[in-house]
């Protein structure tokens, strides 16, 4: 399955093949072809796995957290954690992403890491007004999507740009963004800007 990840994450649906899969898990194709009869059953696969490891994962570690910007961090920690020896994860997830927009027969509504975390981060938000911690003139909507657009950008920068530390070092910041610790608001309205 991880050979399979990383084969779609690299080459993309199309051009990935059994062929390619079995190389890099050391196997033979009939032995993919045994368990797997098409590249899309087994995309579903990967896609199931992986969400299950990741989207899946963030959003349960999460529920215990008391604060938006508490389950974003603990979404955003099991991510990592899920990803931290195997880059492939969020790649592959981000290309699942891009797949299912040439290719709409791989979207399973089941298996769709974008919806599922786009229906946590609106749960978080919805939390955060229903507790004051956000005012009931958020609009949700844009909220949701803006988070959804920062924890897919983390994800495309995970798998694809930058390593283990450098992600947890941006995750670092954010909480801190979130939390407005790195602002340093002027009270003075004399002192020039």
């Amino acid at each position: 399955m991880r050979a399979a990840r990383e084969v779609f994450s690299e080459l993309g649906y199309d051009a990935a093949t059994f062929q390619a899969i079995a190389i890099r898990a050391d196997l033979t194709r009939p032995a993919i072809n045994h368990y797997f009869a098409s590249k899309r059953i087994l995309f579903g696969e990967v896609l199931e796995l992986t969400n299950k490891g990741v989207v899946a994962a963030g959003s349960e570690r999460a529920q215990a957290a008391t604060s938006l910007v508490g389950r974003l961090q603990a979404f955003i920690a099991a991510a990592v954690a899920a990803d931290s020896d195997d880059r492939s994860a969020a790649a592959f997830l981000v290309t699942a992403v891009l797949e299912s927009q040439r290719h709409p027969e791989l979207k399973l509504s089941q298996n769709d890491a974008l919806e599922s975390s786009r229906q946590f981060v609106k749960w978080a938000v919805e939390e955060a007004i229903s507790s004051g911690e956000l005012t009931v003139e958020t609009d949700v909507d844009a909220v949701v999507e803006m988070l959804v657009a920062v924890l897919w950008g983390m994800g495309f920068y995970a798998g694809f740009v930058g390593g283990h530390e450098e992600l947890e070092s941006i995750t670092e910041q954010l909480s801190l963004l979130l939390e407005q610790r790195l602002w340093q608001l002027r009270t003075d309205p004399t002192v020039a800007e």
